[in-house]
This record gives C-alpha cells, sequence and structure tokens, in this order.
C-alpha cells in the first residue's frame, strides 16, 4: 500500500501560504510572500531531498500544480530539485482544469477521495502532498494521511492559510523523526495514531 505523505512548509504560527515568493499566492491579500527563504538552511533543503527518497509521485491542487507548472519546467538545471520535480508523476486534483501539461501529469477524475484511494492501492512508491492546503485538508477529513513531514521556520507571520485550520479533525500524532537544523527549523516526521486522549493534572 503506498502512503500519501503530507510535506509542507510552515512558520511557527502554522501558516503555509505562499513560502516561495511575493507573488506565489496572494489571496485574500497575503503580504508576506517569500518568507521561508530568508529562515532557511541548507540543512533545511538536505532533508527536504530525503524526503523525497522513498516517493516517486506528487499530488497537487489546482493552484500548486499551476504554481509549479509554471516553474519547474524551464528551472535551471543546477538547481538540485529540478530534474526530481519534472521527472516525477504528478497527479492533480482539480474541479476546473480539463488538461495538464507538465511532463508526467495526470488529471484525477471522479470523487478525490475514492481516486486517491485508488492510488494508494497501486504500485510504486509513496505519494507527497506538497503545499495544496485544501486538498490536504479534504484528505485529512477522508483519513487519507498516512504522514506529516513539516519543516516548521523560526518566523510568526499572524496571517494566512494554515494547514491545520479551524476544524481541522483532532488527531493524536506519534513522532517519528523529529530535528532541528542550526538555523532553528524544526524538520517533523509524525504519524496520525488516532483520537488524543485527554486527562488532568489535578
Amino acid at each position: 500500500m503506498r502512503k500519501i505523505i503530507v510535506c509542507t512548509f510552515l512558520t511557527l504560527d502554522g501558516v503555509m501560504q505562499a513560502p516561495g515568493g511575493p507573488d506565489e499566492d496572494a489571496e485574500s491579500g497575503f503580504e508576506h510572500g517569500g518568507w521561508q527563504k530568508p529562515v532557511t538552511d541548507e540543512e533545511v533543503g538536505a532533508g527536504i531531498a530525503e524526503w523525497y527518497e522513498d516517493s516517486d509521485a506528487m499530488l497537487l491542487g489546482r493552484k500548486t500544480y499551476d504554481i509549479f507548472a509554471s516553474y519547474w519546467p524551464t528551472a535551471g538545471p543546477d538547481n538540485p530539485f529540478t530534474d526530481r520535480m519534472n521527472s516525477m508523476r504528478k497527479y492533480v486534483a482539480s474541479r476546473t482544469l480539463t488538461s495538464v501539461e507538465w511532463r508526467n501529469s495526470t488529471l484525477l477524475e471522479g470523487d478525490i477521495a475514492d481516486a486517491v484511494r485508488a492510488l494508494k492501492a497501486s504500485e510504486g512508491g509513496n505519494i507527497n502532498v506538497v503545499g495544496s492546503g485544501d486538498l490536504a485538508q479534504t484528505l485529512m477529513r477522508h483519513d487519507l494521511v498516512d504522514e506529516y513531514r513539516l519543516t516548521i521556520h523560526p518566523v510568526i507571520i499572524g496571517t494566512g492559510k494554515r494547514l491545520f485550520a479551524d476544524g481541522a479533525i483532532p488527531t493524536a500524532l506519534e513522532p517519528v523523526g523529529v530535528s532541528t537544523t542550526k538555523g532553528g527549523t524544526v524538520l517533523g516526521i509524525y504519524r496520525p495514531k488516532g483520537k488524543p486522549t485527554y486527562d488532568s493534572y489535578q
């Protein structure tokens, strides 16, 4: 069974919107695009590269697909992720797209939860959900996320889209691997572990 792995860059206050640049996603008047680069370091890049070693596909929402498809096909070969991003299989969840042109891309059809269940049961490596906050929340609601791989950066933004937004399903998490880079970014790998339990110190 293939795993669905949510791979996301977060601020310390949980914002995932537009880490890569000012023009990446200005929805709802977001003014903090490009927050990640000033608070990242080479250890973050190395950690992210490891997250792709056991995965051979990405699952993307429409907005993230559009951002990636406009950048990666013409990205320079000096970027260590260029070949990997272009060569990986891409599965795209969208209600509005009628075709996808980026190499190795497939537009999923029908109910997204059913389509992802079929992907999980198919042959291949694990599937990384990159960015795609709305899609990730849909997958969470349908109990389809097997693992979270998060970079939590030392910056507070205060506004913007959050991975675990209001209404997120209460979930206990098992830490699989957690480390901190010299720049203060937490690289965390967590797996869902059923419902939270509750107790009191009294």
